[in-house]
């Protein structure tokens, strides 16, 4: 039987998008579905690479990892199929949860996600009442439902 003490404290949630919209939209859609991690947003790829590496403005954060991130594709500097691929590549990484969250309907975006190891792809409904359900799918999925390894590697293992 595990102990309830090796699970840790709640994960943050990651979001990768730069539509302020977007970023509104999706904290008040976790919100007004009780989603209980704090959530971090990151205004581009390479911000999100920094937060989840600890460098840059994310130098001095604890190095939990976020119990999952909801990625948009379309976004500058790193765009979000390369922030993919960086989480994918790098072995402390490489097990975070990772929902794209995305415009984009073209099916070679589709491809090249599950290429670099999405855990899913989901397009961004216009509908509010519809984006409210989603994203709180989304989060009860990743957020509630889902184990995640611990933190850090178990030494005594």
């Amino acid at each position: 039987m595990m102990d309830i003490e090796c699970f840790p404290a709640v994960r943050p949630i990651l979001l990768a998008e730069d539509s302020d919209a977007d970023v509104e939209l999706m904290l008040a859609a976790l919100e007004m579905n009780g989603v209980r991690n704090p959530v971090v947003v990151a205004r581009d790829g390479q911000d999100a690479l920094d937060f989840l590496r600890c460098k840059g403005r994310w130098a001095d954060r604890e190095p939990v990892p976020p119990a999952f991130v909801i990625l948009d594709l379309k976004m500058p500097r790193v765009d979000g199929l390369d922030v993919l691929k960086g989480i994918r590549d790098s072995a402390l990484l490489h097990h975070i949860p990772v929902v794209v969250l995305t415009a984009s309907r073209h099916e070679r975006d589709l491809a090249r996600a599950y290429e670099h190891g999405v855990n899913a792809y989901v397009v961004k409904p216009i509908e509010f009442a519809e984006f409210t359900r989603t994203v709180k799918d989304i989060a009860r999925i990743w957020a509630v439902l889902n184990v995640l390894p611990p933190a850090e590697p178990d030494a005594s293992a």
